[in-house]
């Protein structure tokens, strides 16, 4: 299957490139907008299946460009925004937007969005493989955890574990966020039985992967 393709036309160089870098973990193919005096020829040269679009850009608002691309393509677009009045959330919708997201938001509420629009509007079955690294791999409609096309056998909590810390990679989990999911699995998970957890699911990759999958930040929390 040939990759979505997601144009990212954001004028914040860093949020445009953490947008990027976080959809790719997906294995979309992303390109972002530089020209944006003459965003549409960036828009007919890529094709894209997806445009995530600021309103507030340089030369023309992302108003602008929305009825541009309406004018030629039903493509889905996002507006990403820091306007959150409701009249501008309104406005993108009237002008040809699909949806609107209000600047700051999180990384998997965007995923989220964008996986709901590509199977609505392409009836597209969405990637749920989060790439760790080159071997070592996430399967969320399997719940499943691969290295190297070997299943690495989990408990459920240490499932739970691994599914958070996966869905918000490269992002750090605190102790309080993994011990409230276990909690809401009616398991009963107190500070020093999380410690215990995290120790025994380390030694248990270290096996397979021959290196410390989950690093530990410290003050803050766990991360892959």
């Amino acid at each position: 299957m040939e990759k979505i393709k997601i144009m990212i036309v954001e004028d914040d160089e860093s949020l445009a490139k953490m947008i990027k870098d976080h959809l790719q973990r997906w294995k979309y193919e992303i390109t972002l907008c530089q020209d944006f005096a003459n965003i549409m020829e960036t828009f007919t040269a890529f094709d894209p299946q997806l445009v995530l679009l600021d309103i507030n850009l340089p030369f023309f608002d992302g108003y602008h460009w929305c009825a541009m691309i309406r004018s030629l393509s039903n493509v889905p677009i996002i507006f990403i925004s820091s306007y959150a009045d409701d009249k501008d959330k309104i406005r993108g919708i009237v002008q040809g937007g699909d949806d609107y997201l209000t600047k700051p938001f999180s990384l998997e509420l965007l995923s989220a969005k964008v996986e709901a629009i590509l199977r609505r509007t392409y009836k597209y079955v969405e990637n749920k493989k989060i790439y760790l690294n080159d071997k070592l791999t996430y399967d969320m409609s399997k719940n499943t955890l691969i290295y190297d096309d070997q299943k690495i056998e989990l408990t459920r909590s240490e499932n739970t574990i691994i599914e958070l810390l996966a869905r918000k990679y490269p992002a750090v989990v605190s102790r309080d966020q993994l011990m409230d999911v276990l909690w809401n699995t009616n398991e009963f998970i107190c500070d020093n039985a999380l410690s215990v957890l995290i120790s025994r699911l380390r030694s248990k990759l270290y096996e397979v992967c021959q290196e410390d999958i989950i690093k530990t930040k410290k003050g803050q929390g766990y991360h892959l």
